[in-house]
This record gives structure tokens, sequence and C-alpha cells, in this order.
């Protein structure tokens, strides 16, 4: 069986391509994230290798944690004249990023805590964990 074509890729192949399922590129596609192609006269829609690079850039920038909005706002950015505007909108996800840890770092802390109270407490009737949850 032959590869198929970079340039007349099926939306199932597409999908297969870019590691995603038909329903994501469908959503991305209504979400303005992803044109869909023509579809010509009693035939099927094609996309090509650019669709699967823009389905890969939408992929890894959610990897990084930007939601949807902020990749729709990067794609606006692709031709990369505009690095300022790209750099500030990972400033601000890196502050969120930041701020995230800094909220795990605190229920970390808060769990170790209670599992070692829970590990003293043993044979108690009141477990710690338990009672600092029903506070």
């Amino acid at each position: 069986m032959k590869p198929p074509n970079k340039e007349a890729l099926t939306i199932g192949e597409l999908a297969k391509t870019a590691g995603v399922h038909v329903e994501t590129i469908r959503y991305y596609q209504r979400s303005g994230l992803l044109q869909a192609p023509e579809r010509p006269l009693g035939g099927i829609r094609r996309y090509g290798s650019t669709d699967s690079a823009r389905i890969k850039f939408i992929k890894s920038a959610q990897k990084l944690g930007f939601s949807l909005g902020e990749v729709a706002s990067l794609l606006k950015l692709e031709d990369g004249t505009q690095c300022g505007e790209a750099s500030r909108i990972a400033q601000q996800k890196l502050l969120e990023v930041s701020s995230k840890l800094g909220e795990l770092k605190r229920m970390e802390e808060s769990l170790i805590k209670l599992i070692g109270e829970c590990e003293k407490g043993r044979g108690q009737v009141c477990c710690p964990l338990i009672s600092s949850l029903l506070a």
C-alpha cells in the first residue's frame, strides 16, 4: 500500500498524520483555528501538509498550557514578524504557570503535613486528614 499524497489527504488521513481524532479537526474548523478546504462538486475535501503542520502547532501550544483562545492569538502571529507580541503572550502564560506552581507547592506541603499527622495519629478515633477536610 503506497502512502497517501501529502497534499491530498482525506480528513481521516490528516487526523492520523497529525495524531488527532477526526472530531478534533472538525472542532478546530468550527472554532476557526483551521480552515475547511473547499469540497469539489461530488467529491471529498482534501487537506495538505500545511493543515497537518497547523494542527501540530495547535497541539504543541496546548502542551505548553496555552488555551485554544491563546493558540488563536499565536496563530495570527505565525508569520514570525511580531515576536514581541508572541513574547507578551508567552510571558502572561509563564506568570499563570508560576502561580499554579505556587498553588501546587502549597497543596503538596499541606498534604505532606496531613499525611504526617495521620501517621502519628494512628489508632485515634478521628483521622487528622478527614478532620481538616471537614473544617
